[in-house]
């Protein structure tokens, strides 16, 4: 198998749960993707995080030793504008709900930024501010209720953070779905116009998108049609992909981002859409899995070992067999047969016998 480094010409990277977490950078990162960039891949810094301008995060991931300027990063703010901008004149109001470089990304594309619906606003805005209250979301939901445009600069429903799982975006944007009845349009993943706009961006040809969260870097690049690499690294571990809808399931995955340059470290993965059970004999080597109702077993068949392509290996077994089993996404358990299946088992941080966490 090629690097993918080598097939893709564009890694559209997630931040949060991908390059670090929780302001500290994830082991093997920095050294991973100028590893990559050495073999041709663009690295794009594609976010969510309606927070921080662009330069403030190339700023951070420069200081955490990954070469990144701000062209290299697209955030939902930019985005969202844009989107504003294509459908109403320059000069318009929008009302802003959300962080201060938010109400800069209005301005940029030549609209206003204002914060009360008696500025008459044409549209809302709606991006994530730890500061947002009842106060703001009330203006806005007096404007939504008069019938403006609506765009959410994304829709998590939480934000990673060295503390756990915290509100996001998606928290606040369902509080005004509840008192307005309305939906917004949404700029981020898993909506295709970040994408789209990344893509354009790098000017890429062969994109690859790069994140840990099923429900948005996954689910967006299945919406837009493309291969995604999912890092073991976030929100989502082992056990979520085993319960992953066919519309959340990525093209690869790794342990770490290492597995962009190094093909030991990278599993190919059963078609993301298929339900058909894999062909006897093709399981991943070294490996194989029995199913009994809502039970998976795994067996070393003696070639395996506890090294990456191994337990990779076994990953890649286990999701055959749990997507293309009746009921998938549903319930299940997984055992071990053997020793050296635990230890992958572990390695994973999968429960044996457990049923396991849905995957949202």
């Amino acid at each position: 198998m090629r690097p993918l480094a080598e097939t893709y010409d564009a890694a559209l990277l997630d931040l949060d749960g991908t390059v670090y977490l929780g302001g500290t950078v994830i082991p093997f990162v920095p050294e991973a993707l100028a590893a990559a960039r050495a073999m041709g891949m663009a690295t794009m810094f594609v976010t969510n995080n309606a927070s921080r301008p662009p330069a403030v995060v190339a700023k951070s991931l420069s200081d955490m030793g990954i070469q990144a300027s701000d062209d290299d990063v697209l955030t939902s703010p930019h985005v969202a504008a844009e989107m504003l901008a294509a459908s109403h004149p320059a000069g318009a109001r929008v009302l802003v709900v959300g962080a201060p470089y938010l109400h800069e990304a209005i301005a940029e594309v030549g609209l206003i930024p204002v914060e009360e619906a008696a500025d008459e606003p044409v549209a809302v805005v709606q991006g994530h501010s730890p500061d947002t209250g009842w106060r703001q979301l009330a203006e806005a939901c007096i404007a939504l209720r008069a019938g403006v445009d609506w765009v959410a600069c994304n829709s998590d429903s939480t934000l990673p953070t060295d503390r756990g799982l915290l509100p996001g975006n998606g928290a606040m944007v369902a509080a005004l779905v509840a008192a307005t009845g309305r939906r917004p349009r949404v700029a981020g993943k898993p909506a295709r116009p970040l994408l789209d706009s990344a893509i354009e961006r790098a000017g890429s040809k062969r994109p690859l998108v790069v994140g840990d969260r099923l429900d948005t870097d996954i689910e967006a690049a299945g919406v837009a049609g493309l291969p995604a690499l999912m890092p073991l690294t976030g929100v989502n571990s082992a056990s979520d992909l085993l319960l992953a809808p066919a519309h959340r399931r990525p093209t690869h995955v790794c342990l770490d981002l290492r597995g962009l340059t190094d093909p030991a470290r990278v599993v190919a993965l059963p078609d993301p859409r298929s339900t058909d059970a894999p062909a006897p004999g093709t399981e991943p080597a070294g490996w194989q899995v029995t199913r009994d109702d809502d039970l998976l077993t795994l067996s070393s068949t003696g070639e395996a070992n506890t090294g990456d392509t191994a337990v990779l290996g076994a990953l890649a077994a286990l999701l055959a067999a749990a997507w293309s089993r009746p009921g998938a996404g549903e319930p299940i358990r997984v055992g071990a047969a053997d020793a050296a299946a635990g230890k992958a088992l572990d390695r994973l941080d999968i429960s044996r016998a457990d049923a396991q966490a849905t995957a949202g």
